[in-house]
């Protein structure tokens, strides 16, 4: 089992910044991409940015240039550096990763995270 935990959401307003840390927990899987998720209000959650263990990263193009999503494999964190945040921004962002060992290979979630971001 791998156990997820977001920190740093809040309020902010619109051209700020917002740094998303994920936190994962657990023992005898290796955590193979993690990647940040978003689901605004009446919207099917949506893939904002993900990276490999590699450090290869991948973006949703309306975040592109804007936000960077860098990860820290040692302590098991992944994180989301949010700039130039629009109100459109606004979303419960999640933290997500796959992992596996060798006789499972499934994705996990974490809570969520509130981000608003007023115009």
């Amino acid at each position: 089992q791998v156990q997820l935990v977001e920190s740093g959401g809040g309020l902010v307003q619109a051209g700020g910044s917002l740094r998303l840390s994920c936190a994962a927990s657990g023992s005898g899987l290796t955590i193979n991409f993690m990647a940040w998720y978003r689901q605004a209000p009446g919207n099917e959650r949506e893939l904002v940015a993900v990276i490999s263990n590699g450090g290869a990263t991948d973006y949703a193009d309306s975040v592109k240039g804007r936000f960077t999503i860098s990860r820290d494999n040692a302590k098991k964190t992944v994180y989301l550096q949010m700039n130039s945040l629009k109100p459109e921004d606004t979303a419960v962002y999640y933290c997500n990763c796959n992992a596996n060992n060798r006789i499972s290979n499934r994705d996990y979630w974490g809570q969520g995270t509130q981000v608003t971001v007023s115009s």
